[in-house]
């Protein structure tokens, strides 16, 4: 099969290599997909990069988590009836070597989750990290049904994951964005209000939207920069869940959070309770079903093309998503 791997940790255009591996074979329980497009998030480029003290578990890695295309084979104890099924995966390179920046990837049979053929792959191939953490952040302490939340960087692949589910579960949700300019893009994508934050004083306009009442939730992009807004806008008994950062080491009002009986909870895909996983991977099927879900896609690019498309992700250059096209390789492929 056609592949792109790395056998070390850094730059993409310095580690990144493509040519021919051999076909995997799937396991028991395990179903293998012949992928057509392969999502690209930045917990790909970490491993590759080695953020965060992250290290390569594996001699050599093909990466990518998430992806979509069809099973062609299955292994033993997976119904056969499974192959020729249209599927998005999740997790492929979640403690184990090989993702799904290949013409062939396999997973466990759970990770591959039936694709209505009304959704184009590439709305599905970027869905299994982000999507599942937004679902997650949002669901990890209960429903969300007649609650307030609030989205923080809701453009982003987690935050419009978190806007539709949020609202699916009933909340009434409050997107932040940058800038005045995504105001609009954000209620579009399912938000009822909408902030930017070059406006100034967030907490008292997040405030104002939702009639002075406090707020039950924050699924939180950047939890050392918005501490204090968060402070100001959450209930007693609130919930921060954080999948990010930007520094590593934030310093942390203790007390202010303590008074409040304020959860904070962090976030990491690769380890989500696998009941939540399945959960998620339903319930974002169907959001991507109705339409109330759906990522604009900035760039296309060949699997030759790889450490471009990495660079495009790596230094946002791009306004969406970047997938890979796998099916371009081939002929006559769905």
């Amino acid at each position: 099969m056609r592949a792109a791997w790395y056998d070390r940790q850094g730059p993409a255009h310095e580690v990144l290599q493509i040519g021919e591996l051999p076909d995997p074979q799937p396991g028991e329980g395990e179903v293998r997909v012949r992928v057509s497009v392969s999502g690209i998030h930045v917990g790909d480029l970490g491993k590759r990069q080695g953020w965060w003290g992250s290290t390569m578990a594996f001699p050599r890695i093909v990466p990518h988590g998430d992806g979509a295309g069809v099973i062609d084979a299955v292994g033993a104890g997976v119904d056969p009836s499974r192959i020729g099924e249209r599927v998005w995966v999740y997790l492929a390179q979640a403690y184990r070597p090989s993702g799904t920046a290949a013409e062939l990837t396999v997973v466990p049979s759970r990770h591959a989750v039936t694709l209505p053929a009304e959704v184009p792959y590439e709305q599905a191939a970027g869905l299994g990290i982000p999507g599942i953490t937004g679902h997650r952040a949002i669901f990890a302490d209960g429903p969300v049904a007649g609650q307030r939340v609030v989205v923080t960087g809701a453009l982003g692949a987690v935050g419009r994951a978190a806007l539709a589910v949020a609202r699916r579960g009933g909340a009434t949700v409050i997107a932040t964005v940058r800038s005045p300019e995504q105001v609009e893009q954000a209620l579009a994508a399912g938000a009822h209000h909408a902030v930017d934050t070059a406006g100034g004083d967030v907490a008292a306009r997040i405030l104002e939207r939702t009639g002075g009442e406090l707020v039950d939730r924050v699924a939180e992009l950047a939890f050392d920069a918005n501490l204090t807004t968060n402070l100001e806008i959450l209930r007693y008994g609130g919930v921060i869940a954080t999948y990010a950062t930007g520094a590593t080491e934030p310093s942390i009002p203790y007390w202010p959070l303590s008074f409040k009986n304020i959860t904070v909870r962090f976030l990491s895909n690769d380890d989500f309770p696998e009941p939540a996983n399945e959960v998620a991977a339903a319930d974002l099927t169907a959001a991507l079903v109705a339409g109330d879900l759906r990522y604009p896609i900035a760039a296309r690019l060949p699997l030759e093309k790889i450490a471009d498309a990495h660079e495009l992700v790596e230094h946002s250059s791009a306004r969406g998503r970047v997938v890979l096209d796998l099916a371009g390789n081939r002929t006559g492929q769905p």
